[in-house]
């Protein structure tokens, strides 16, 4: 009982001093006094409450633009939306600082963390990729601008990390077509991806699967066509040999090879 009764004044306490840290937080919302909101909104933010924080930042900077008070709210405005999560404000504010304050000493910091709220923003190799591209576009970007900065390191690897998502999301796409027995798409998949990704790990694969798409598509085609394409997997075998000669792949893509070699020949004595 007295455990209970000691249970229920806890949260007594807990909620009369929620409601009176929510009634405090609404009075700043209203006040004028820009001063006090800056300095609330400072001390919000070091006891990490970033939305409190970032409501009043956005109150204040119209008012200090400026100001030298202006960088610092400025700098804190975009870190309390990064750590809400909110990384397309993040992103945009960063990018904002780092253009505005130059040769502010946390420019740089900024214009990595921009970058860095991109990257947060990318998604599973299925979806959509256009924040992928976006993430390593203002890494690049970044390295370009600060080679030697201490945020170069991460920034490369970073876009190591999203340049394998868009390989993996090429490399299932490609492999989809070949699945649904798309041949000719599944061929032109692959070696766009062969040309776009040319120091993946995942070539050997893909040039195989070329080989076996194209062979594919040659033998469902029309007679008048099949010459040229059982022609082009003699090519692509030719490419994929001599690029992994010792391939876990190579007697699988001779096979496509030596037949499409034997029906070149039977097609040019009947032509």
């Amino acid at each position: 009982m007295r455990k209970t009764r000691v249970l229920g004044n806890f949260v007594l306490v807990l909620v009369a001093v929620l409601a009176v840290s929510c009634s405090e937080f609404k009075r700043l919302q209203k006040s004028t006094d820009w001063q006090m909101k800056y300095e609330a909104a400072l001390r919000y933010y070091e006891e990490e409450e970033y939305y409190k924080a970032g409501v009043l930042f956005d109150q204040v900077l119209p008012i200090i633009k400026g100001t030298l008070d202006a960088e610092k709210a400025s700098f804190y405005r975009a870190y309390s939306y990064f750590h809400q999560g909110q990384y397309i404000l993040s992103g945009s504010y960063f990018n904002e600082f780092a253009t505005i304050y130059s040769r502010s000493d946390w420019a740089i910091e900024a214009a990595y963390m921009a970058a860095y709220s991109s990257y947060l923003q990318s998604p599973d190799y299925n979806l959509d990729q256009s924040s992928t591209y976006t993430a390593i576009n203002a890494f690049q970007a970044f390295i370009n601008r600060n080679p030697y900065s201490e945020y170069a390191e991460p920034a490369t690897k970073y876009i190591d990390e999203l340049q394998r998502k868009l390989e993996k999301k090429a490399f299932e796409n490609a492999k989809q077509y070949h699945k649904l027995e798309r041949w000719e798409a599944a061929r032109v998949a692959f070696e766009t991806f062969a040309d776009e990704f040319p120091d993946s790990k995942l070539n050997e694969e893909i040039l195989y699967f070329a080989v076996d798409s194209e062979f594919s598509y040659a033998k469902q085609s029309i007679r008048s066509k099949q010459k040229e394409r059982y022609q082009k997997t003699i090519d692509l075998y030719e490419d994929f040999i001599d690029k992994y000669p010792n391939s876990e792949f190579a007697k699988k893509a001779e096979k496509f090879y030596v037949e499409a070699l034997e029906e070149t020949k039977k097609l040019s004595k009947n032509s």
